[in-house]
Parts: C-alpha cells; structure tokens; sequence
C-alpha cells in the first residue's frame, strides 16, 4: 500500500470517506455518511462545472465517475480519473480497514472514549490537536504492529478513533471528517 496517493487532498478525501463508510452498523450512523457523501458528491460537481478551485487553478481532470467505482453501497459520482484510479483508492482504504483491524482493542477503545470525551467538551479548532495527542498516547500504550510502517499504523488508528467517535456522535462527523483530513496532511508534510 502506498500512502502516496494519500499527498492529493482529493484522494484522501476519497480514502477517508471510504474507510468511513465501509462495515456502517449503526443507522445514525450510517445516515450521516450518506449527508457527508451526497455534500461531498455537490462540491465536485460544482467543481466539475469549471469552478475555480480555492488554490486558484481549473480543475482539469474529468471529475464524472460514479462512487460505484469506489463502494456499490451509496451512488454518487465522485471525482476521480477512472475507474482504475477508483479501485486503488479503494484498495489503500481496505488495506488500512485491515489494518485497523489488528490494533488492540482495549488501547484503541480506550483512546476512541477519551476523543469521544475530549471532543464534546472542546471547540472543533481543538480538534485536530485532540486527535493528533490521542494518536500518540494510544501508540505510546502499545498500539504497534511492528512489521508495518509506522505511518500506515498511524493513518489506520486515527480513522479507527475518529469511526468510532462518529458512531458514538454521529452529528459530530462532518467536522471529524474534515479534522482526519487536516491531520492525515499534516503526516505528510512531517
């Protein structure tokens, strides 16, 4: 799995949304993905349409393709260039469900409480902050999978914590979202 891909802020945002969606029990839940999708979905097509991106340049590349290119489960179009590069992004977001999945349990569902708790008594600008000290200590607790790199670790358990925050809150998910993508470009740049 290569977290380059990771670099562009629209195939995170793919990634992260993925991950997020996949395996969604919880009705609440599962309602608030779909909002976040269909937002997501609106903002790319008005970018698709010849919006000027906020960096000041045309978004050349063709931003049709369906989600179903990503996961069947919601259809939206997302902005990717094929369907090749949808099966990629969605191959990076279960390799690092898989991930996620080999974590302690008892560390990370202890870390997912204390974001939980942390982020309904803060402002969403504490947010990122929150998530990058609870990271941390959860890996200080022995959160490590040794023959991994330590970056994949570290993607995988910040979605994991900001998963189960939003099932916990669903309401909180949006700005959670937008928080995971912060931190995950602050991991690249560092």
């Amino acid at each position: 799995m290569d977290l380059t891909t990771l670099a562009n802020g629209q195939n995170a945002t793919l990634v992260v949304f993925s991950f997020l969606q996949a395996d969604c029990c919880n009705e609440q839940y599962k309602k608030a993905v779909s909002c976040l999708g269909k937002e997501l979905e609106e903002t790319w097509i008005c970018q698709e349409d010849g919006a000027i991106e906020c960096d000041g340049s045309n978004q050349p590349d063709n931003l049709a393709s369906s989600i179903g290119d990503i996961l069947p489960s919601v259809d939206l179009h997302w902005p990717v260039g094929g369907q090749v590069e949808a099966r990629v992004l969605q191959d990076v977001a279960a390799q690092l469900r898989e991930i996620a999945a080999r974590l302690e349990r008892s560390v990370v569902d202890q870390a997912a409480r204390n974001l939980h708790t942390n982020v309904m008594s803060s402002p969403s600008e504490d947010w990122l902050g929150l998530l990058k000290s609870e990271v941390q200590r959860a890996l200080m607790q022995g959160v490590v999978l040794e023959q991994l790199p330590q970056e994949r670790v570290v993607v995988a358990l910040s979605l994991t914590l900001v998963k189960k925050v939003c099932e916990y809150t669903p309401q909180l998910l949006r700005d959670l979202f937008n928080t995971t993508l912060q931190y995950i470009g602050h991991q690249r740049t560092h």
